[in-house]
C-alpha cells in the first residue's frame, strides 16, 4: 500500500505570492507612469477574455509550447493532456499550472491587463491579436459544426 503525497502547499503559497506581488508591481508602475485603467471598455474586456482563452489553451494544450511544460510533467509533452509530474514540491506545482487552462489563464490574463495598462500599444496590439485568434477558434469551430450537421441531414435526405 503506497503512502499518498500530499500537495506542495509550499509551492502553491510561493507562486501566489509571485502573482500577487506581480500584480502589486504592475499597479506600483502603472502609478508611477501616470497611467489610468479606468479608461478601458467593456469591448476591451470581451477582447481581454478571448485574448486569455486563446494563450492560455495555446500554453496548455498546443505542441508548439510543449517544451514549457516539459520539464513539468510526466514523460513527453505533445499536444496537451499531460499529467504533471509528483514530486511534492515546485515542479509539481508549476506542472499543475501549466497543463490546467484555467489556472494558467488567470496568470495569462493578469499578464495582458498590465500589460494593457502599463504598455498600452504593445498591450493593445497583443491583446487584440490573440483576440482576434480567439475568436478564429470559435469561428471555425461553429463552421465545423454547421458543415457536419448540414451533411448529416443531406445523407438522411439522400
Amino acid at each position: 500500500m503506497g503512502t499518498e503525497q500530499s500537495p506542495p502547499y509550499g509551492a502553491y503559497a510561493a507562486i501566489m505570492a509571485v502573482f500577487g506581488g506581480g500584480l502589486v508591481a504592475a499597479g506600483a508602475l502603472a502609478r508611477a507612469l501616470d497611467r489610468d485603467p479606468h479608461k478601458y471598455t467593456a469591448l476591451d474586456l470581451v477582447t481581454l477574455a478571448l485574448a486569455t482563452y486563446k494563450t492560455a489553451r495555446t500554453l496548455s494544450r498546443d505542441e508548439v509550447t510543449s517544451f514549457l511544460r516539459e520539464p513539468f510533467v510526466e514523460g513527453h509533452a505533445h499536444e496537451g493532456g499531460e499529467q504533471p509530474v509528483e514530486t511534492g514540491g515546485m515542479r509539481q506545482a508549476i506542472g499543475e499550472l501549466v497543463t490546467c487552462s484555467r489556472c494558467v489563464g488567470t496568470w495569462v490574463a493578469a499578464g495582458m491587463g498590465a500589460t494593457q495598462i502599463v504598455a498600452p500599444r504593445f498591450g493593445r496590439l497583443l491583446t487584440w491579436t490573440l483576440g482576434a485568434a480567439g475568436l478564429n477558434d470559435f469561428l471555425q469551430a461553429g463552421f465545423a459544426a454547421l458543415t457536419n450537421k448540414s451533411n448529416e441531414l443531406e445523407e438522411r435526405a439522400g
